[in-house]
């Protein structure tokens, strides 16, 4: 497992990271949440050995990052912020390189190598040197030196930042793949990544964890849980149907989006309310683009969580 016990960076007077405990075990992706500044890298980093500690402990596999720090670094893949490299290298040396830090030889080497070229369709920049790669392309080299030892644990700040959708998408499979197995943490502020790809969220602000739960728990708690979004075709009747939508008794308000012709009703506490707006909706003669019942917003139990 991954590990931390009361984790805590201070520098000076101010205090980064305050008392962090928990644990991930194989098969688990952890999203580590937080606003800029939040201590979310700061942890990272300690986990990764690069930051000691001001108190607490943090293991990697039975390895405590500073008492056994040779073992933990072996067991670890990081993915740091910005995926610093070396700008001067070609691709494929620098690949080659970190091969050798980790110490893969032979048949070993070459399949490892094999697999993260052809994994993160590398195969077209080997010749480029990193400082002429795209945004996007240093994030996928990144990423290959993380995973190029096949460590049973993984770190990633940010794993797809600076990728387009496609690239995203790619990315984001490679991860689902790899937790089958694996121990992974993924520091994010892109909530799309924890819907994507975490079976669990952790959410970090002034260096203290303020929730941890599966994704769907957390959007739970939002106050569009069981909400009813529904888009008109006819945006003339948008006013009717709000005023006809807010009177049903289990309704507690009614949001509008002009633009997009489109009403969320929001529940009262514990109501089930998209059979009632659906049988409105029916007796109003009321012709629907869409009808959908949300499971909740994390990006509003997030700000509201951090606030």
């Amino acid at each position: 497992m991954i590990k931390t016990e009361h984790l805590c960076k201070r520098y000076g007077s101010l205090t980064a990271v305050a008392d962090v405990s928990f644990e991930v075990h194989p098969g688990e992706v952890l999203g580590f949440l937080g606003p800029n500044g939040a201590g979310k890298t700061t942890t990272m980093r300690m986990l990764a050995g690069f930051v000691t500690p001001t108190s607490g402990h943090a293991s990697v596999c039975g390895h405590d990052v500073e008492t056994d720090a040779l073992a933990a670094r072996q067991s670890l893949g990081y993915l740091p912020e910005g995926a610093p490299s070396y700008g001067e290298m070609r691709v494929s040396a620098f690949l080659d390189f970190i091969a050798d830090l980790r110490l893969l030889q032979g048949a070993r080497k070459r399949a490892r190598l094999d697999y993260v070229i052809e994994r993160l369709e590398l195969a077209r920049v080997l010749n480029q040197t990193i400082e002429t790669l795209s945004k996007g392309f240093r994030r996928r080299v990144g990423l290959a030196q993380a995973i190029i030892h096949d460590p049973p644990a993984l770190v990633l700040d940010e794993p797809t930042d600076g990728l387009d959708p496609n690239q995203k998408y790619e990315v984001r499979t490679l991860i689902n793949e790899m937790a089958r197995e694996k121990i992974i943490v993924i520091s994010t502020h892109i909530l799309e990544e924890v819907d994507a790809v975490c079976t669990r969220a952790i959410i970090i602000a002034r260096g203290r964890i303020v929730a941890d739960d599966t994704p769907v728990q957390l959007a739970a708690q939002s106050r569009y849980h069981n909400a009813v979004s529904l888009q008109l075709a006819d945006r003339q009747k948008l006013e009717a149907a709000r005023a006809a939508v807010a009177a049903l008794p289990q309704v507690a308000t009614v949001e509008v989006s002009e633009r997009e012709a489109r009403l969320t009703a929001l529940p009262r506490a514990g109501a089930l309310i998209l059979q009632d707006i659906s049988d409105l909706a029916q007796r109003q003669g009321l012709q629907l683009k869409e009808l959908h019942l949300e499971s909740g917003r994390l990006d509003e139990v997030f700000r509201t969580i951090t606030a």
